[in-house]
């Protein structure tokens, strides 16, 4: 969620940290900072609160150190201030690093520090690492970054500078990503590929347990211990075009509207005479599963619970989505037949990556599903496949959850083939046609405009909806509290008469799917017994029958009920987005949250 930003090379640092540090606002932070080397000193300026007032502060300096370290964080050790933020320097000025994670056993390494004599400045489990790189300095600013990383357990990505050594940096990764890129007269660093865009597509990935000794003209990796390594080049097909907001408000807004090229894209190559085709799969046998789990957090978790209901579906075996932050917890029962699938818009999900080592270790056979070339769960994972949705810069995701669903039913349609199992054509017929649907229902813009009128001076709103529409409905919910933060719940319509009933009262606004015809019928006898106590209702549905009473029916396109999640959650993040608008809220930047989850 912190960002990191470095650079080394023939010209002024800065100019690249601070870019850098603009692209990954999207990640949330609450403080910025940078440290210059520069004639041989080491400058920090950092304070507390949005990068513009740190863009503020360093105006008031002559920066044009040619080695430097920048960073966004996101509280995690301490409270937001100028004291906590990074970068963080030892008390004889001489080390500056930032640090992305958490260092777990900061606390007994700061208390051996202090009986040593060392004193802290911060709240901070990062601190505790400048201190001890002090403490193993002898001469060798790498050996003491090697002998630190032998004491520090937890999650890093660091990049370190010295005026003790001031031609290079040191970097290393451990479960938080760190990517290097090589331009034409410098090497510089970030912790997200858009923070590199403007100056190279060239890059390395850092794996766990690497590190990385970077001069202006050359660069070293080596494992933890020491050992010399080699990395190739990669060279990533993202453009600075696609994070630019092309005439829209918002990034949230233009994210939402390149949904049917996105959807288009994932699609591609794809589908061929009515066949999946997964061919980076081709080496899974698929008969030796008896069980398979679906594990993932927040947005890509709901994707996961539609992707999960439709492979059991179609299949027939055992199928469980279950939540990454709990699943390593709860001992999951898995095995060398077991198949687990990892989804993460970014592919640095903590808690999914986590999760994904456990199965590993279990001898499961793991599936990445990410959007991010070259991220660590994708190349953890036996095997991945890649949406399309390109860089998504909201920090709600919108374009990544609906490219997540499109693959999850071509995966799930994928395994059905391999196990000569039954098929509805029709829908994988459909599914190429859901780009121009999406186009179709984005023209009805201006009705979810109206229905978000509906929410503006609400604290509370309630989704209902049943089987694949109860996956929808927690997405909607979802979307609605990120960006507009109205407390917002989301219920299996069935489970109203349970409890949640009670609190619909004169005036609630209730927002029901009903786009499974098994179930639609029931479905809206619960919302009679909403509107019964005085809600106004909100409905999306496929069925013209027994609709009464209900003002604001939206009726979706008539394709399979298999693909209804991806159309239906457009129009619910278009009402959580006008929502928002109408509210004054931050819809790229709300409050509290990160875009990449790095920690747990």
């Amino acid at each position: 969620m912190c960002g990191i930003t470095a650079y080394c090379g023939n010209h002024s640092a800065l100019p690249f940290l601070m870019q850098g540090l603009s692209k990954l606002e999207y990640r949330g932070y609450d403080s910025a900072g940078v440290t210059i080397l520069q004639n041989n000193k080491l400058i920090t300026v950092k304070c507390k609160g949005r990068l513009k007032n740190l863009e503020e502060k360093v105006s008031h300096y002559q920066f044009d150190g040619s080695i430097g370290i920048g960073h966004t964080r996101w509280a995690t050790h301490g409270i937001p201030s100028n004291l906590n933020s990074h970068p963080h320097n030892n008390s004889l000025n001489t080390i500056s690093l930032v640090h992305n994670g958490i260092i777990e056993n900061y606390r007994e390494l700061k208390n051996e520090l202090i009986d040593k004599g060392y004193t802290f400045q911060s709240d901070t489990d990062s601190e505790v690492v400048v201190q001890l790189l002090d403490y193993y300095y002898n001469g060798q600013l790498l050996e003491a970054t090697q002998k630190v990383l032998k004491r520090i357990e937890g999650s890093y990505a660091l990049c370190i500078i010295s005026t003790l050594e001031p031609d290079k940096i040191i970097v290393a990764k451990k479960e938080s990503p760190l990517i290097i890129g090589k331009s034409k007269d410098a090497f510089v660093v970030a912790s997200d590929i858009p923070a590199l865009l403007e100056y190279t597509k060239d890059v390395y990935f850092l794996d766990d347990f690497e590190m990385a000794m970077i001069t202006k003209n050359d660069i070293s990796f080596f494992t933890h211990e020491g050992k010399s390594i080699q990395k190739e080049l990669t060279t990533v097909p993202y453009d600075t075009e696609a994070a630019k907001k092309d005439g829209y408000d918002t990034f949230m807004l233009k994210e939402i509207h390149e949904q049917p090229y996105v959807i288009h894209e994932t699609l591609r190559g794809r589908i061929f005479n009515q066949q999946i085709i997964l061919d980076e799969l081709k080496d899974i046998s698929f008969e030796q599963f008896n069980k398979i789990y679906f594990v993932a957090c927040g947005t890509a978790y709901h994707a996961s619970l539609c992707g999960a209901q439709v492979l059991e579906r179609i299949t027939q075996l055992p199928v469980l989505a279950t939540v990454a932050s709990e699943f390593r917890y709860n001992d999951p029962i898995i095995d060398d037949k077991t198949l687990t699938i990892f989804v993460s818009q970014s592919g640095e999900t903590a808690d999914t990556l986590a999760a994904l080592k456990l199965a590993k270790q279990k001898q499961a056979t793991t599936i990445a599903i990410a959007n991010v070339l070259g991220s660590s769960i994708s190349r953890e994972a036996d095997y991945v496949l890649y949406t399309c949705a390109g860089p998504e810069i909201a920090v709600a995701s919108t374009k990544a959850y609906t490219t997540q669903l499109v693959l999850l039913i071509l995966l799930a349609y994928y395994v059905a083939q391999r196990l000569n199992k039954e098929i509805d054509y029709q829908a994988i017929e459909q599914l190429e046609s859901i780009p121009h649907y999406v186009e179709q229902i984005l023209k009805d813009e201006n009705i979810f405009q109206e229905y978000a009128l509906m929410l503006k001076n609400l604290h509370d709103a309630y989704f209902i909806g049943r089987s694949l529409d109860y996956a929808s409905v927690l997405e909607g919910a979802l979307k609605l509290k990120e960006v507009s933060y109205i407390h917002a719940d989301a219920y299996v319509a069935g489970e109203l008469k349970h409890g949640p009933i009670a609190l619909i009262e004169n005036g609630s606004v209730v927002i029901a799917v009903a786009t499974q015809p098994h179930i639609a019928t029931k479905t809206i006898s619960n919302i009679q017994e909403t509107i019964a106590r005085g809600a106004k209702v909100i409905l999306f549905t496929t069925s013209h029958e027994d609709i009464k009473n209900i003002d604001n029916v939206y009726y979706l396109p008539q394709v399979s009920p298999t693909l209804q999640s991806i159309l239906v959650a457009i129009p619910l993040q278009l009402i959580a987005y006008y929502t928002a608008c109408i509210k004054g809220c931050d819809v790229d930047k709300p409050r509290n949250l990160a875009k990449s989850v790095t920690v747990e």
